[in-house]
């Protein structure tokens, strides 16, 4: 196992040395992290755990909430809004710390979206029985900059967003660090380990996709065409060419639905467009979210009434996402995946003449025309050769029937101590609990071992590789939340 100091003497100098493509790191984010780092290190002289989290240059109090066995503190943390040129205004930055104490590791939590106020444990955290910082991606309001400009919201700026949060408060909780995340939150947690290898011991990545050639996505189409069973595929085929067979009196619905709710359709263009692209998220949502259980609620098309169908779209889909307040929350998402993370791009042909929009799925429509957008093809192959040839102490989790997984990351032979694992059965809620038990002993045997809690994974037993913390079900159960909160087909 590293030590502590090794990071600390490698971090900065990372900092200065890697340049060139889509991830070069400029000698501004040396600087600013190094300055947190002693700032972070004063801060450690208090002994109250709030005290010394106020103490850091930049960090300030915005909540604290009781949570038994822990102290959950709601903080703003000051960033640049452009890490390469960080005099240039900055914004404040929402976080959380759930502390447990300071002989204990810690779990870098982010979604990849907004932060929940209300605590929660991640699976890695209730493994290490630890503390977790959590952070809310930039962009994603309260932690926008004013005014916004969105050429700063791509993944370097992101990732050392979170170095400098680590760099400040590292020295407070000075054990080892896991970064972890579910979704594009997994995606985050991997984009940072590409930008900085020294900072986290371990990362466990769930259900993390990866685009790395945007136009080609015939994996997507494979997929959807072999989950489950050809009779569950079947139903939930049917139901979008009825729905798009009743289209006219189902668009009259949905206008009146908006209407009455006070939704408009403005960046998706119509009612119309809004409704063919639920129609073709419906299937690709199921399984995001359900499984074979869930195939008998599936209605039988053919008997269905128009009723039966609006309720089924709303409860797989929803027919709020693709309105403007639907959408707005997810613009950061949006703008990132038509910049930098690519988007998934699947054949219908069972919806052969019933299609009127043969643009609607593409992710320009889902962000205001008034932000402009370009495509970086770079981004993610340079991801992509970096986690294959250079991970180290990565964990990537999907599930079997997870749509998501059809372009998942790999891990080469000169990757170091990191493994791939797929839950069987599971969908966009797999975790580490969910794998068979041979992979689930050696995840969590992995992750112990990172976590500095553990001399070496391969001689623990089942016995012994298990969570640290008893399970607690309502920070638990939030902690789930936190990796899958959106239902509507995007990750």
């Amino acid at each position: 196992m590293r030590t502590r100091l090794r990071r600390l003497l490698t971090a900065g100098a990372l900092a200065l040395t890697m340049a060139g493509t889509a991830g070069a790191v400029p000698a501004g984010a040396a600087t600013t992290g190094t300055t947190a780092t002693a700032d972070g290190a004063a801060a450690a002289q208090s002994t109250d755990i709030l005290d010394r989290l106020e103490a850091v240059p930049g960090m300030s109090l915005v909540q604290e909430k009781p949570v038994d066995g822990y102290r959950y503190f709601i903080l703003n943390y000051t960033q640049p809004v452009d890490h390469r040129h960080p005099r240039r205004g900055t914004f404040q930055q929402r976080l959380s710390v759930l502390y447990k104490s300071d002989d204990r590791p810690t779990v870098f939590h982010t979604s990849g979206y907004g932060l929940s106020t209300n605590p929660g444990r991640s699976e890695p955290t209730r493994i290490v029985d630890g503390n977790q910082v959590s952070m809310e991606y930039r962009f994603f309001t309260p932690s926008r900059p004013d005014p916004a400009d969105w050429t700063k919201l791509d993944i370097w700026q992101a990732a050392t967003d979170q170095h400098r949060i680590f760099r400040a408060l590292q020295p407070i909780l000075d054990r080892n660090w896991i970064s972890t995340g579910g979704s594009k939150g997994g995606m985050t947690a991997t984009y940072y380990r590409r930008f900085y290898p020294e900072d986290m011991d371990g990362t466990v990545a769930y259900v993390a996709p990866n685009d790395v050639d945007n136009d080609e996505d015939s994996a997507y189409t494979e997929f959807l065409a072999n989950v489950g069973t050809d009779e569950c595929r079947g139903r939930l085929e049917a139901v979008q060419r009825e729905v798009l067979l009743h289209r006219d009196d189902l668009v009259a619905r949905y206008e009146a639905y908006a209407k009455e709710n006070g939704y408009t359709f403005t960046t998706v263009g119509s009612a119309d467009r809004a409704l063919e692209v639920s129609v073709l998220d419906l299937a690709w949502a199921f399984w995001q979210y359900s499984g074979e259980s869930d195939c008998a609620s599936v209605p039988v098309a053919d008997k269905a009434t128009d009723d039966e169908l609006w309720e089924y779209v709303d409860l797989i889909a929803g027919w709020s996402f693709y309105t403007d307040q639907g959408l707005e929350y997810y613009t950061p998402y949006y703008y990132q995946a038509g910049t930098q993370l690519g988007a998934p791009s699947f054949d219908t042909p069972h919806l052969k003449g019933l299609l009127k929009h043969p643009d609607v799925y593409e992710v320009r429509n889902f962000v205001p025309r008034s932000i402009p957008m370009e495509f970086d093809e770079r981004a993610m192959r340079d991801v992509d050769r970096w986690v294959h040839a250079k991970a180290e102490r990565m964990l990537f989790v999907y599930g079997e029937n997870d749509p998501w997984r059809a372009e998942p990351f790999t891990v080469g032979r000169k990757a170091k101590d990191s493994y791939v694992y797929t839950a069987p059965g599971a969908n966009h809620g797999a975790n580490i609990a969910r794998l068979v038990e041979d992979e689930r002993t050696a995840a969590v045997a992995s992750v112990l071992e990172w976590a500095g809690l553990a001399e070496d994974a391969d001689s623990l037993t089942a016995a012994e590789a298990r969570p640290q913390a008893k399970y607690d079900a309502k920070l638990d159960k939030a902690g789930k939340d936190y990796y899958h909160r959106n239902r509507h087909g995007r990750p």
